[in-house]
């Protein structure tokens, strides 16, 4: 059974399947945010349209949120970087996940393992399954720099909470 969660956002719902048999470390820390409502109150604080949404780890005011150690990369786990699927965003280094996380807008393969600049990758642990129209209007919004921050919305997209919902049977997720 794979995990859903509902992340409810100022500009609508979005339901996100997770891929626990694929990306189990990464699931499970991600799953353990949501329980601990870690995400309630975050911003889409990056947006570039045709490319991404990321979140997960600001407050208003882009004030970043203490997050746990990093986990392990596993963009090796044959998912690739497709419109509607959920990844984890890092800096340089590839085992740096922590919180944050992007939903991909447009087809990024060359995030995936095999096509990245350091040949790790970025761990898809997920997909959108409803509300793909909301991650269209978030990605549409204006943007602008604050400070030393580009792509930031002008007028926050708040993550109002993200909750468990009920698990569906494995799926194909290509």
């Amino acid at each position: 059974m794979n995990p859903r969660v509902l992340m409810t956002t100022s500009l609508g719902p979005v339901t996100i399947e997770l891929f626990a048999a694929q990306a189990p470390v990464t699931v499970a820390n991600f799953l353990s945010y949501v329980d601990d409502r870690f995400y309630d109150g975050t911003l889409f604080h990056r947006v570039i349209p045709d490319f991404m949404i990321q979140g997960g780890g600001y407050l208003p005011g882009l004030q970043e949120k203490q997050t746990r150690a990093p986990i392990k990369n596993e963009a090796s786990n044959g998912l690739s970087n497709r419109r509607g699927t959920v990844a984890m965003a890092r800096t340089d280094q590839p085992h740096s996940a922590t919180s944050q996380f992007f939903i991909n807008t447009a087809d990024n393969t060359f995030l995936d393992q095999a096509e990245c600049h350091d040949g790790v990758g970025y761990c898809v642990f997920g997909r959108v399954v409803e509300g793909m129209e909301v991650v269209d209007r978030i990605q549409a919004v204006a943007t602008g720099s604050v400070g030393p921050h580009d792509d930031v919305p002008v007028r926050d997209v708040t993550i109002l909470s993200v909750r468990r919902i009920e698990a569906v049977p494995a799926s194909s997720c290509t």
